[in-house]
């Protein structure tokens, strides 16, 4: 799958770090949404400060639709799906990691990540 791009936190370790991981597999476009023409993707600041934007073949998914999206084109079909079926409680787990980017728990997560990767 090609002709993806994400807008992403720069400033964020763990989006950073998703975003090395996500390459291992995946072809794509990465942009900090302090550096993206958003207006070029119609998204606001407002809008990306709160969550991660993947856009492809003329659609905008954000937040965890965006992470299910990016998961399945890397081909991690089991974890999307597992997101997918887990419904508001995946859309709340992930509001939650956005929204406390710097706690402890965020850094963990993020520490892991960059170690697979």
């Amino acid at each position: 799958m090609s002709g993806i791009t994400v807008i992403y936190d720069g400033n964020c370790q763990l989006c950073s770090n998703s975003i090395n991981w996500l390459t291992k597999k995946l072809s794509f476009d990465a942009i900090s949404y302090q550096s993206a023409p958003l207006a070029k993707f119609d998204l606001s600041l407002a809008e990306c400060e709160k969550q991660v934007y993947a856009i492809s073949g003329g659609k905008k998914y954000g937040g965890i639709t965006a992470v299910i999206f990016l998961l399945k084109a890397r081909g991690n079909k089991v974890s999307a799906f597992s997101l997918q079926v887990s419904g508001p409680i995946g859309a709340l787990g992930y509001k939650m990691i956005a929204t406390n980017r710097q706690s402890i728990v965020v850094k963990g997560l993020s520490r892991f990540i960059k170690r697979i990767t």
